[in-house]
């Protein structure tokens, strides 16, 4: 196994019981809730193939599903989300100089492209999910209030642990 396989390895078994144990229970003004384990799609390879990357989202969702009772919610949305991570990135960054297993982040992309990257990741995902739960009852202003709170939330927790986790031998793209 390869330092990246590691890497998103060891974030899989770490985030994905925090959001299921932790984060799914820290829930702001009952509105905001972080959902922190996509990181380990956000921080997949750009160089990764569709069929590998989908399938990971999908093992990814399937397990919070599972430790969550949200069956096949987080399974939809991870996959989908793992499907459009390039065109997403591509929107930040459109070159592909030098991105040989290289993997987004704060010190490959810098603050400004990442944060934009990480942010319309959180928001479409954010997105996905309130929709696929507002089909129960529809209530437009708390469906957006919870996009945009559970967004910005996410986003703050993401990057704490995207500044933390950063790799020092990075190269800066």
């Amino acid at each position: 196994m390869n330092k990246t396989t590691l890497s998103l390895l060891l974030q899989f078994v770490v985030l994905v019981p925090l959001q299921a144990v932790f984060f799914n229970n820290l829930v702001l003004f009952n509105v905001a809730m972080p959902i922190v384990f996509i990181y380990v799609i956000i921080s997949m390879p750009i160089t990764m193939g569709p069929n590998k990357a989908m399938t990971i989202g999908f093992l990814l969702g399937m397990a919070v599903d599972i430790m969550s009772d949200t069956p096949g919610l987080n399974a939809l949305c991870c996959t989908i989300l793992a499907f459009i991570r390039n065109f997403v990135f591509h929107l930040y960054m459109p070159t592909d100089a030098d991105l040989a297993e290289q993997s987004p982040s704060i010190r490959n992309m810098g603050v400004a492209a990442y944060l934009k990257y990480a942010g319309t990741m959180v928001t479409i995902y954010c997105a996905m999910v309130f929709c696929l739960e507002a089909l129960q009852s529809w209530n437009p202003w708390l469906y957006l209030s919870r996009i945009v709170a559970s967004s910005v939330f996410s986003l703050l927790i993401i990057y704490a642990i995207a500044s933390w986790a950063r790799n020092k031998n990075e190269k800066r793209l």
